[in-house]
């Protein structure tokens, strides 16, 4: 096993892929809409093959994996909960948004889910979506509302979360085995990443 070099570069064994994780938070309540908010419409008890072809329709372009690797009790145990709620924005061409709010702990909120699909980025969607997630997620209990990014992730989704309100907090290196080497999903997905291995 490679020790992580903290004032340098650590090589990555063949097959494995790497992001730099930012955790940003929101601690106060916005004393404004920061958009006129879309209307995002509550599914309960989500369907687990449609979650997961929509959330690879928004996220396998960037290696949004974690829930596709699920087996199903695992996926309906968080998507199935009852402090856990998913929306969807609906566009012109159908479904076009997901926000997956994580209320276990009320006080401290993580929207664990926030994406468009390629075809709806670029036309204000997104932040009129985030919008709505924020008045979703800032119930009266909550006294932080927080999510995460990466350098996997759209290259304009940091700036997106700033612009928005969040500021970071934390920062972290992930490491993982690299689902396209692996056969877990399609080889030809997030072809900005290059495969080792």
């Amino acid at each position: 096993m490679t020790e992580l070099n903290l004032d340098g570069y650590t090589p990555l064994p063949a097959g494995k892929i790497a992001a730099v994780v930012t955790y940003l938070e929101m601690a106060t309540r916005p004393a404004e809409a920061i958009a006129e908010p879309l209307p995002l419409r509550p599914v309960a008890r989500p369907d687990l093959a449609w979650y997961r072809a929509f959330y690879a329709a928004i996220g396998l372009d960037w290696l949004w994996t974690s829930r596709l690797l699920m087996d199903d009790a695992a996926l309906g145990a968080i998507l199935h909960h009852p402090d856990n709620a998913l929306f969807v924005a609906d566009g012109t061409a159908g479904e076009t948004g997901i926000v997956e709010i994580d209320r276990r702990d009320p006080a401290d909120v993580e929207i664990a889910f926030f994406g468009l699909k390629p075809g709806a980025t670029g036309q204000g969607l997104g932040l009129r979506m985030m919008a709505a997630a924020l008045a979703e997620a800032w119930r009266p209990e909550a006294r932080r509302v927080w999510l995460h990014t990466c350098t996997l992730d759209h290259p304009a989704a940091l700036s997106f979360y700033r612009r928005c309100g969040f500021a970071p907090f934390r920062q972290a290196i992930e490491v993982l085995d690299d689902p396209r080497v692996t056969g877990r999903i399609p080889r030809e997905a997030a072809p900005r990443t290059p495969i080792i291995g």
